[in-house]
């Protein structure tokens, strides 16, 4: 056992092997750009450390869980987006045998300064009930124009919003984003960890209960970066974020049947937007072979696989 384990682990290093060559070469050729002070090398090495003490959920290591090919788009979706796991920039999780590299929101704030080099700072703060808070629209754009807090407030711990403010090196702002709380509830409902319990309240010892003002900063970060984000002009930046988004979906869908497959009926609401297990599929390809070739590494940079890429707006925050 011990010896197969080994061998997998061998195969998919050899993997990290290629991806480090064909970023390399690629860079030589001027095929792909990363920011001055990133090495997609180092990062590759941080990842690869990290990756051999990743488990999924049933606590199986993902480099024998997982397949070859979603390990390969995993790495390459890191280091295209320019980001560091080390740095607590993203994540790499298993979804079945698919890994996907999840950006975290140190992820996002570091990728949309990069998109938009005019940002400086990016902060976050949440409005408790109680504080003095007022913004204005200036041609379309949202301003806040005053925010008083007091340490009841605080203590209050009854959060009825947050917002998210970019500013440029001249101390103006850039871009403002404000979320209702019920807005932030709502992109919470979407992710997998869904805290909302039932009763429209916070899961008891979730980690949106544990931690509320963090969780709602995360959020609305998350909503100001991924709109500058989305702005880029890089296609394969656009990509590795989607490629990511798009897996994550698909699995979260197919959690949800798994789990009410033995369910007599599933309620539906008619108003809700259409269910994305009712969409129309095509026949899955047939899976990639488990050892792949540095072109087929450059058709992934080139975008042969760019059905892998079909946009969502994300599984939530």
């Amino acid at each position: 056992m011990n010896e197969k384990k080994n061998m997998a682990i061998a195969i998919k290093e050899q993997t990290l092997n290629a991806v480090t060559n064909s970023l390399a070469r690629m860079q030589s050729k001027g095929e792909i750009h990363f920011p001055a002070d990133y090495s997609p090398q180092n990062a590759l090495k941080q990842a690869w450390l990290i990756l051999q003490d990743t488990q999924n959920k049933d606590k199986q290591p993902v480099l024998q869980a997982c397949t070859v090919a979603s390990i390969n788009k995993a790495l390459m979706d890191m280091v295209i987006q320019g980001l560091n796991p080390k740095k607590s920039q993203g994540y790499f999780i298993a979804y079945g045998n698919q890994l996907t590299f999840q950006r975290s929101y140190f992820g996002s704030m570091a990728l949309a300064k990069r998109v938009n080099p005019d940002i400086a700072d990016i902060v976050a703060e949440v409005v408790f009930e109680g504080d003095e808070f007022e913004y204005e629209i200036q041609r379309g754009r949202k301003i806040v124009a005053k925010h008083k807090q007091t340490l009841q407030s605080v203590d209050s711990n009854k959060v009825i919003g947050a917002y998210c403010v970019m500013y440029g090196f001249d101390g103006n702002p850039i871009k403002t984003d404000i979320m209702t709380y019920k807005e932030i509830q709502k992109a919470w409902q979407k992710s997998k960890m869904n805290p909302i319990a039932q009763n429209g309240g916070l899961k008891a010892g979730s980690t949106h209960s544990d931690y509320l003002a963090e969780m709602c900063r995360k959020t609305v970060i998350n909503r100001c970066c991924k709109s500058v984000i989305n702005a880029s002009s890089d296609r394969e930046l656009l990509k590795a974020i989607n490629r990511s988004e798009f897996v994550e979906a698909e699995e979260s869908a197919q959690e949800e049947i798994d789990q009410n497959a033995n369910q007599e009926f599933i309620d539906v609401d008619p108003e809700s937007e259409p269910d994305p297990r009712h969409k129309n599929k095509q026949e899955d390809p047939p899976p990639p072979e488990e050892t792949e070739t540095d072109e087929a590494l450059e058709r992934l940079i080139e975008g042969d696989n760019e059905q892998q890429a079909t946009g969502t707006d994300g599984p939530g925050f």
